[in-house]
This record gives C-alpha cells, sequence and structure tokens, in this order.
C-alpha cells in the first residue's frame, strides 16, 4: 500500500495540468477528512463517557473493581518508574560510561513536555533542542535516531499493554502460564511498534495483544478511566528511551563523524570551496637548565 501511494503520488505529479485534478481531488478530500475527525473529537469525550459508563453499570462488585483497577495503576506507574530510573540509565551507562543523571537533566523540558502533550510526536521540537543544545549531541544523529525512535521506540507503551493485557486476565479470572505471559510480552512490544504518537494510541493496539490471547476486547473501555494519567506517564518514558538512545548511538559513532567531517573539510579545501587553514606556529621547546649543554659559538670570517 505504501509503496503504490508512493508510486502514484509521483506518477500524479509528472502528468502535468491533468495530474493537477487528481491532487487538487485528494486535498479536497484530506479537509473534509480533517473536519470529520475534528468534529468527532469535540464528542469524544461523550462517547467514551457513556462507554466508561456502560461498562460500570454491567459491573456486579464496583467496590471490588475499583480496587483491582487501582493496583492495576500502582502496578503500571512502578514499572515505568523502574524502567526509567534503572533500566534506561543503567544501559545508557553501560555504553557509554557516563552519568545518567547529568543527561537525563539535560533531557527534563522534554520529558516534561511530554507530560503535558501525552504524545512523542508533539515533544519532538523539545526533544531535539534538548539534546542538541543541553546534551550536545550531533545534529545528524537526532534528526534520525529521536525521528524514528518517536514512531517505533514505545518501550513504555508495551510495557503498558502487556501489563494491561495481564490485568484483563486477571479481572475475567483467566489463569495465564509462563508460556501466555511471553507471549504477551512479545506481542506487546510489536503492537507498540505500529503504535501512532499520538494520545491514547495504545488503546487500539492493545486489541491485538487481546485478540493474540483470546482475551475479551470489551474489557479495554474500563481503561478509558485511568488512560489519561498512564498514557502521559509512558509517552514520557518513550521519549526519555529515545532521548538515552540518540546519546548511546552518537557516543558510539562519534569517531565515525569526526573522521566524515575531517573527510569532508579537505574535500571541500582541495575543490577550493573554504579557505586553507593557517600554518601553526612550531612550539617552544623549552630545555631543562640541567640538560643544557653551552657548545662554543663558531664564528664565520670572511677572507
Amino acid at each position: 500500500m505504501i509503496v503504490f501511494c508512493l508510486a502514484f503520488g509521483l506518477l500524479a505529479g509528472q502528468m502535468g495540468p491533468k495530474g493537477r485534478l487528481m491532487v487538487d481531488f485528494f486535498v479536497v478530500l484530506n479537509d473534509i477528512i480533517m473536519k470529520l475527525v475534528g468534529v468527532v473529537m469535540w464528542y469524544s469525550p461523550f462517547g467514551i463517557l457513556c462507554l466508561i459508563a456502560g461498562k460500570i453499570m454491567s459491573i456486579e462488585n464496583l467496590a471490588t473493581t475499583a480496587q483491582q483497577l487501582g493496583l492495576y495503576m500502582i502496578t503500571v506507574i512502578l514499572g515505568l518508574m523502574i524502567h526509567a530510573i534503572i533500566t534506561l540509565p543503567g544501559i545508557y551507562f553501560f555504553f557509554t560510561r557516563k552519568n545518567p543523571a547529568v543527561f537525563f537533566q539535560g533531557m527534563l523540558q522534554a520529558w516534561v513536555t511530554a507530560l503535558g502533550t501525552a504524545s512523542s510526536a508533539a515533544t519532538l521540537p523539545v526533544t531535539f533542542q534538548c539534546l542538541e543544545e543541553n546534551n550536545m549531541i550531533d545534529k545528524r544523529v537526532t534528526r534520525f535516531v529521536v525521528a524514528v525512535g518517536a514512531t517505533v521506540n514505545m518501550d513504555g507503551t508495551a510495557l503498558y499493554e502487556a501489563v494491561a493485557a495481564i490485568f484483563i486476565a486477571q479481572m475475567n479470572g483467566i489463569p495465564l502460564g509462563i508460556g501466555e505471559v511471553i507471549t504477551v510480552s512479545l506481542t506487546a512490544t510489536l503492537a507498540s511498534i505500529g503504535a501512532a504518537s499520538i494520545p491514547s494510541a495504545a488503546l487500539i493496539t492493545m486489541l491485538l495483544v487481546l485478540s493474540a490471547l483470546g482475551l475479551p476486547t470489551e474489557d479495554i473501555s474500563l481503561l478509558f478511566a485511568v488512560d489519561w494519567l498512564l498514557d502521559r506517564i509512558r509517552t514520557s518514558i518513550n521519549v526519555l528511551g529515545d532521548g538515552f538512545g540518540a546519546g548511546i548511538v552518537y557516543h558510539l559513532s562519534k569517531d565515525e563523524l569526526d573522521k566524515m567531517d575531517a573527510e569532508r573539510n579537505v574535500d571541500l579545501i582541495e575543490c577550493g570551496l573554504a579557505p586553507a587553514p593557517s600554518p601553526r606556529h612550531k612550539a617552544e621547546v623549552i630545555i631543562p637548565e640541567e640538560d643544557y649543554v653551552s657548545t662554543p659559538a663558531v664564528v664565520e670570517t670572511k677572507m
């Protein structure tokens, strides 16, 4: 589908005035769809309220379910905090041998922005700024690693989906063995790669995880009640993982990047596009007094 769309767009652009009609059609169609999405987003809180209300009305023991939901929230938050405080800094220190606390301090603004927006894509400009200006990461690394990571590196989302699937199974009295737990973890990891970097996108990919184990998908509506908080926390962890990943990649590729810059400068000088560097002055050699041996001066005489 992606290849077809790319080929279709390239050919439409080469058709001249005839292809312009097709391009205008899709531009107008996109505007119409975006306006429809805007209307749906305005009324989505009422729809979510009806979903949650319908699920609550079908629950027999509301107090027990609320307690289970609270424990589920605590489990997800603890798991995300362990991942952010121990796992990610540990991996960063293992590869770079640098203080991860200093790196996190440089990422603090992006982390707070992710908490507020609940979107990795919306946080991208701040993430670029923190990495390039505060942590001095090369722009070539950040523009590639962070841009790709905002789409596929959803480690916080993967953890959330795995815990959510296990929670739904336990709430319905469905026992899960070691094999099922491993399947949930792998499926959640793969599903998180396909999750869009927008708020609450993980609830959509949760359908894949639940369907892989045959768990009831209608219980996802119960997670809407607490997802507004968990979504912000897991998004901040996703952004933090992107930042640590960019720091590791820059550390491993720094020598190669410096070599590429040196070769590029040489090529520019040879082509006359850059001035040649000024000759360096020779360093003055200071001879210790005890090692100094005086020699008689040789006087050249002219005959």
